[in-house]
């Protein structure tokens, strides 16, 4: 067991005292002569900064060996590795908020059942799946000049609801349930020019 050096109780000549004792703990704590070294210093510039706080008559040792564990501590902090986010990764990380399309789709959804039945036969046929006219007309047994009729007060009575605005003469069918479902137009612009 190696013997224990006195202390004569000036701060300066126990700190002299104590650096090769500091040192193999440093390298203990390292394991690298020069990181060891740094440790030393920063934990002699540290307690010479805070020697007032040192209390005499208290365990000097244990208050250098505390004070380079701190420091020691504090540098596996600074060296922590970081993760820089530039603004793409930023970006991607973040999602554009939804709350304002699930209303609209929920007002859409609302309206769009106030519809008749055979107006809202002949706008999902027409816009979602994308279906002609006269395939609808068919199916439906009715003529082209009906269908084309029944899709134009479908959408003239949603855009009433939904905007207020009165339309005139309907507009063409945009969209289809492709470009829907592709994150193209949502279905109320579709429907609703």
């Amino acid at each position: 067991m190696p013997a224990i050096q006195t202390l004569t109780g000036d701060f300066h000549a126990d700190l002299k005292t104590l650096l090769p004792r500091l040192r193999v703990y440093a390298l203990s704590l390292t394991r690298d002569r020069d990181r060891a070294d740094d440790l030393v210093q920063d934990t002699v510039v540290k307690s010479l900064a805070g020697q007032h706080s040192f209390r005499p008559g208290t365990n000097f040792p244990a208050w250098l060996f505390r004070i380079q564990r701190n420091e020691f501590i504090s540098g596996l902090r600074r060296r922590r590795p970081t993760v820089c986010l530039d603004e793409a990764i930023a970006n991607r990380l973040s999602h554009a908020p939804t709350q304002e399309s699930g209303l609209v789709m929920r007002e859409f959804t609302g309206a769009f059942r106030v519809l008749a039945g055979s107006q809202r036969e002949a706008l999902l046929l027409s816009v979602l799946e994308g279906w002609s006219y006269q395939r609808i007309a068919v199916l439906s047994g009715v003529s082209v000049g009906t269908v084309k009729s029944r899709i134009s007060r479908g959408r003239a009575t949603l855009k009433l609801m939904l905007t207020g605005e009165e339309s005139g003469v309907a507009g063409t069918v945009q969209g289809s349930a492709r470009a829907v479902v592709a994150g193209g137009p949502d279905v109320a612009s579709a429907i609703v020019p």
